[in-house]
């Protein structure tokens, strides 16, 4: 009888998988994230860690959602790229608009004539000619000039599956038609009541349009050029005027923003055509620009990319900034055609760990330093100054730091019985718990140093704000040996004692002070920040109570005035004082309107200030006001003035133009890379480590060689068997 013969399959296998093994490490850079056909391209890598919800820019209002709509759309106007304080410029717009006056029977007045005579505030605004949309299906014509799609996507899921493209030339039209779309029912626009104060007509629009979405068929389009706006016209193909209620001096940083960038009506009507909604195949998710880059891959979940606009039009990088920006390298590019990369590629991080590690690898291009990865990066001196560690310098990575026109607080309810109010027991309780809460020990133990003590609203940057001794709030700091120190501890408990609650109790019933801070899940960041705030609490004798709800909840209590103290912060809109100002104005009360002054703050002479200010130029007499404000302010302490957060980004020896800006967006265009070098430092950073691979392979082998031994054996022993 025959014996089987063992089979030799399993051997090879593992013999095979030893292979595998060994030439798995063969590459330069084996864990290259990014397809190897992209290698050596004039590509930014960058990371984005929530998914957009808006691309729309009706609706869009969020940091995650401009860092995408500032590169596609444009608004006529811009911020300078280099120039500090932030000064604004020309986009589509062949000028700076300048304000006329008229009063109520529409008469011309002066520049300089009284506010309260000012009727309207008209701006004629002239687009540049030839300027051109990026390609898109929406201007696809037919040979006769009829646009090509009017029956909805049939079987195309995703915009590249539409064949035809075109473009046209931008035009004033384009512009009037998204100020119309602010006033459009279903698009819910955020700043649709904040706008409608102002342009005339706006309010009595939304009205109009209200009543024809109710008889109009669901989903249908809403034409919007059959729609007159009285405060909004076109007077040729490229001006088109706006009329303003009033003087508002600030309606010139709106007209940076893209909510009033251009949409054409070829977009609105392409997208609302049956079957495109459900498909996302919307503006929300496509948008539609003139500017540097169009949206040429959407996955939010994943990967974003933007390319290059082959129609955009010529705009060459600035050639003037402020002081050390040309010792900076940043004006090395004067007058390249802009943009200076061809493609952004953004990928989704949900977490931390993974971005700063690729960041390390070289496949993203800049950073910025979570607080895990802080001691990594960077290191303190002596004297308190900062510089990159030892390993981000052997790298070549530079390090970038600014504060940003941010405003972190506390705030009071003024409407509270026990914290609020505009008598001295209120005010005495609150500047103790100012003084107590010592902003600098936050910054250093939460914050990693990076923040500026707040003495005001007013972050550095902003008009009305001020350096040193004369920007120091005195009744929470004394000047010592030439900086501002926070007064003692003891101070805040005489306040307190002033308040009637010494040592923490009430003089007359000796019932303990309890203090309620209303606050999200999540709005503290954890254990660690509570039980700091309760400490500091305690030093009073004061009993902290943390009442943390969901977002919902939360927002409730802050409308209804339910809560008592509460955290919150507010980002530069544009870099005005009014911005920052508004939120304390009384009128602005969000228990009486529902408007943005969260603390329901109520001054009779800050709020007559306020309205003097925000109609002002800037100037020594609104300088001069400003400092009365910010003095009452001081005095009344509806807020715990808490820091303006400071930002530290990292980037790359091959990065170059990167200027921190919180209150710019469309900056993109001017980040200029050295490919090649990219190219060297991967390869060089990412060098395959082989032996742990051999030592596998030699594993391998040890183990199949008794196999092979055994194996041979049988074979020796089945042929001696056949002999006869």
């Amino acid at each position: 009888m025959t014996r089987p013969r063992p089979s030799l399959r399993p051997l090879r296998r593992l013999l095979a998988l030893s292979c595998v093994v060994l030439l798995a490490g063969c590459g330069d850079v084996w864990n290259n994230p990014y397809p190897a056909a992209d290698a050596g391209g004039n590509t930014l890598y960058t990371a984005f860690t929530d998914r957009p919800k808006h691309l729309d820019p009706v609706q869009s209002y969020s940091e995650n959602e401009i860092t995408f709509t500032a590169q596609i759309y444009e608004a006529p106007l811009q911020y300078h790229y280099l120039k500090r304080p932030f000064e604004l410029t020309t986009a589509t717009a062949a000028a700076m608009p300048t304000a006329r006056y008229v009063d109520s029977v529409g008469r011309e007045l002066p520049a300089d004539a009284p506010v309260a005579d000012i009727a309207e505030s008209i701006y004629d605004i002239h687009i540049k000619p030839g300027i051109r949309y990026q390609p898109h299906p929406a201007f696809a014509r037919d040979a006769e000039g009829r646009p090509r799609y009017l029956d909805g996507p049939g079987e195309r899921l995703v915009m590249s599956d539409f064949e035809h493209t075109d473009t046209r030339e931008l035009e004033a039209a384009d512009y009037v038609y998204q100020i119309k779309r602010l006033a459009h029912p279903g698009l819910h626009s955020p700043i649709f009541g904040l706008m409608s104060e102002y342009i005339v007509g706006l309010k009595a629009l939304g009205d109009e349009l209200r009543r024809d979405a109710q008889t109009a068929a669901p989903g249908a389009w809403l034409d919007l050029r059959e729609h007159e706006l009285a405060g909004v016209q076109v007077i040729d193909r490229h001006t088109y005027r706006i009329r303003l209620k009033g003087k508002y001096p600030q309606f010139l940083y709106w007209l940076a923003m893209p909510f009033f960038a251009p949409v054409p009506w070829e977009a609105d009507r392409f997208h609302a055509l049956p079957g495109m909604a459900g498909r996302n195949l919307t503006l929300d998710w496509y948008p539609i620009g003139t500017g540097p880059y169009m949206l040429s891959e959407n996955d939010p979940n994943a990967r974003m990319v933007l390319t290059r606009n082959p129609n955009f039009r010529e705009e060459t990088y600035p050639c003037e900034g402020e002081a050390g920006d040309r010792e900076a390298g940043l004006l090395a590019d004067c007058g390249k055609r802009l943009p200076l990369v061809d493609k952004v590629v953004f990928t989704r991080e949900k977490e931390q760990i993974p971005y700063w590690n690729k960041f390390l690898q070289g496949y993203y291009d800049a950073s910025g330093i979570s607080s895990d990865s802080f001691d990594q990066a960077v290191q303190f001196g002596q004297t308190g100054e900062v510089s990159l560690s030892d390993d981000m310098r052997a790298k070549g990575i530079r390090l970038q730091t600014s504060v940003s026109t941010s405003t972190m607080y506390m705030g009071f309810n003024m409407l509270d019985p026990v914290v609020g109010g505009m008598g001295e027991r209120g005010r005495k309780l609150r500047q103790a718990i100012g003084i107590a809460l010592d902003q600098e020990e936050f910054i250093s133990i939460f914050q990693n140093g990076r923040g500026v003590p707040a003495q005001s609203p007013l972050p550095p940057g902003i008009f009305g704000y001020r350096e040193g001794r004369a920007g120091m709030n005195p009744d929470m700091y004394d000047w010592v040996d030439g900086a501002p120190r926070r007064k003692p501890l003891s101070e805040a408990k005489r306040l307190l004692a002033g308040a009637g609650w010494p040592g923490g109790r009430d003089a007359k019933t000796g019932e303990a002070l309890v203090v309620n801070l209303d606050t999200t899940g999540g709005g503290l960041g954890g254990k660690a920040r509570i039980d700091w705030l309760t400490r500091q609490f305690e030093r009073l004798g004061v009993q902290l109570v943390v009442r943390s709800t969901d977002y919902n909840r939360f927002q409730e209590k802050i409308r209804t005035g339910a809560a008592q103290l509460f955290y919150w912060g507010w980002n530069a809109d544009y870099p005005d004082p009014e911005n920052f100002l508004f939120l304390l104005y009384g009128p602005q009360s969000k228990v009486k309107v529902q408007g943005e002054n969260a603390a329901n703050y109520e001054n009779a002479e800050f709020d007559r200030l306020f309205e003097r200010m925000k109609a002002m130029e800037n100037s020594p007499q609104r300088q001069a006001i400003l400092d009365r404000m910010l003095a009452i302010l001081h005095h009344d302490a509806p807020w715990v003035w808490g820091f303006h957060p400071k930002s530290y980004g990292l980037q790359h020896s091959w990065v170059f133009n990167r200027k921190p800006s919180t209150v710019a967006n469309n900056t993109m265009k001017y980040t200029r890379i050295d490919p090649a070098l990219r190219e060297t430092k991967r390869a060089e950073w990412n060098r395959p480590v082989r032996w742990p691979l051999f030592a596998g392979a030699a594993l391998v082998v040890a183990l199949l060689w008794p196999a092979w031994r055994h194996w041979k054996r049988s074979e020796q022993s089945r042929a001696l068997g056949a002999q006869p």
